[in-house]
């Protein structure tokens, strides 16, 4: 399936997976300006486990919503294998973020009304995937990440570490090279924290999935094969 990428020449294991060059971000809160981020340059491999650090405001969300597309830069490039994704029309971008990146939200997002299987199958749905080969995926991630039991039960029946489960389910459905989580465990107390985080790690090393996690915890950077730090809005 395309994405609006053509990978055919840039796809070497030398290529850096993605790539930010000199990226600025600012928002406008009334009239005031808040400049998030200040001229970032970054290069993440294929396969790494890569550990965002900084404290509240010093831009790690915005710099994984850059990364993952779902916003812009107002200045600077974001590079996929390469390619600009600043290039891709708002369809093609959309059909990228779905089929490579993986999203891991700290507020887990998942849609109420929807099953865990259900919310954990939506991605894959989306761009139209055979029905029973995505079911049965989803029942596998689901088993995998200790939900076996619990396919039925609708977010509002789970506890928090099981709905964080349910929402690393859905960011693995559609095999992304990419996994951008923003927080995973902070909502978690640290005994779930450390579950939720295993389960993570497991899978992406089972998968040579490249791992970005933005977090405050010292035992998650511990983790990471590489951690950096942001300090207003700059890698330091």
């Amino acid at each position: 399936m395309s994405n609006g990428m053509d990978q055919s020449s840039s796809s070497t294991d030398a290529t850096p997976l993605l790539t930010a060059r000199d990226v600025h971000k600012t928002y406008t809160i009334g009239k005031r300006k808040l400049e998030v981020l200040q001229g970032v340059d970054l290069q993440i491999a294929r396969g790494e486990f890569l550990a965002l650090r900084g404290a509240s405001g010093a831009g790690k969300s915005t710099l994984l919503h850059l990364l993952g597309g779902l916003d812009l830069p107002d200045t600077g490039d974001i590079s996929f294998l390469g390619n600009d994704i600043k290039r891709l029309s708002n369809s093609a971008l959309a059909r990228w973020r779905n089929e490579k990146v993986g999203l891991i939200f700290q507020a887990y997002h998942l849609l109420p009304e929807l099953t865990a299987l259900e919310n954990v199958c939506l991605p894959a749905r989306m761009i139209r995937k055979d029905v029973a080969q995505v079911r049965s995926n989803a029942c596998e991630l689901l088993t995998r990440v200790g939900l076996g039991e619990r396919f039925d039960h609708r977010p509002y029946e789970l506890s928090g570490g099981e709905q964080q489960r349910v929402a690393i389910a859905r960011a693995l459905i559609n095999n992304p090279e990419l996994i951008l989580a923003d927080e995973p465990t902070g909502n978690l107390d640290s005994h779930t924290g450390e579950e939720i985080l295993q389960i993570l790690t497991s899978l992406r090393a089972e998968r040579q999935t490249t791992l970005v996690i933005a977090t405050h915890s010292s035992q998650v950077a511990a983790q990471a094969h590489r951690v950096i730090q942001l300090v207003d809005g700059k890698i330091a």
